[in-house]
């Protein structure tokens, strides 16, 4: 398996249809992946404590999925074991009436982490684009004539330009985007459906409203190819995971941030020659002491 087959960084156009949503095609072993996984982890949570000691570089995960397919869950398995300090979850629920008041960006731009963290969105800006698209709720935006009464492509194909020129501003600003679309199935999202409302313990996690977007799969598909396609770029790519067995989602995303920061190489500091004498001074009058 290779993180390439997921991997679309605008170099050429990809197709949704063609990816898969399970790991049959990669011909992976269950224990062994669970194995990596854990390896993974380890590693991540050295990695980060470097990047938080050096304080150059941030990294941004979004994480993007259909309803049911596995977020939540994903961030928890993934994240477990690292050092809460330097990690930011953030989820984007509707925006408020202060939110809606203010350009799109404005309150993602508000959860940056500082450079040395690592900062998991759950769900971002690319609700603007896609949520929003599938509903037309754009009409409604109390904005000027002059930009609501756009044609709809018209609209959106400026978002989207907006979206790769903020992204390309990060990186410019020494931080690392990582986007992540989890690709789960029709059936498995109807029998995740089916579980949460069988399970009383999930039942909570259940909305009747999650229906009717599932009614919109075929357009919510459509929307995503296009936005995938058009926002991806070398600097800033999307990874197109199968999302029907979570473990192997775990793993792939896993893998995806242990590669992003090996490529960041986060170094501790190189402490200037009197601190390091100070140090050693200290270190001479513990070993002084009776």
């Amino acid at each position: 398996m290779s993180l390439k087959t997921y991997k679309v960084d605008g170099s050429k156009k990809f197709s949704l249809s063609k990816l898969p949503t399970d790991s049959k095609k990669d011909k992976v072993d269950k224990e062994e992946i669970l194995r990596k996984t854990e390896e993974n982890q380890q590693k991540i949570s050295e990695l980060q404590e470097r990047l938080y000691a050096e304080g150059k570089e941030g990294l941004i995960i979004v994480l993007q999925a259909i309803d049911a397919a596995g977020k939540d869950s994903t961030i928890k398995h993934v994240m477990s074991g690292i050092n809460p300090q330097g990690v930011d979850v953030v989820s984007f629920k509707t925006p408020t009436s202060e939110e809606l008041a203010h350009d799109f960006l404005w309150r993602v731009n508000k959860h940056l982490p500082l450079r040395g963290k690592i900062a998991i969105f759950n769900r971002s800006y690319y609700e603007d684009v896609l949520v929003v698209q599938v509903h037309d709720m754009n009409k409604g935006y109390h904005m000027a004539d002059r930009v609501i009464g756009q044609d709809k492509d018209v609209f959106f194909k400026k978002r989207y330009k907006h979206i790769r020129d903020y992204e390309e501003y990060l990186f410019d600003n020494s931080y690392r985007i990582v986007k992540i679309f989890l690709n789960v199935s029709k059936e498995e999202q109807k029998n995740r459906f089916l579980e949460r409302i069988d399970v009383p313990e999930k039942n909570w996690k259940f909305s009747a409203g999650d229906l009717k977007e599932r009614a919109l799969w075929d357009t919510y598909h459509e929307v995503y190819e296009d936005v995938i396609n058009e926002t991806a770029s070398r600097e800033s790519p999307w990874y197109v995971l199968p999302a029907d067995q979570k473990w192997y989602t775990r793993y792939l995303v896993s893998q995806i941030i242990r590669k992003t920061l090996e490529k960041i190489d986060p170094q501790y500091p190189d402490m200037p020659e009197e601190e390091k004498a100070i140090l050693a001074d200290c270190r001479r009058q513990l070993m002084e002491e009776e």
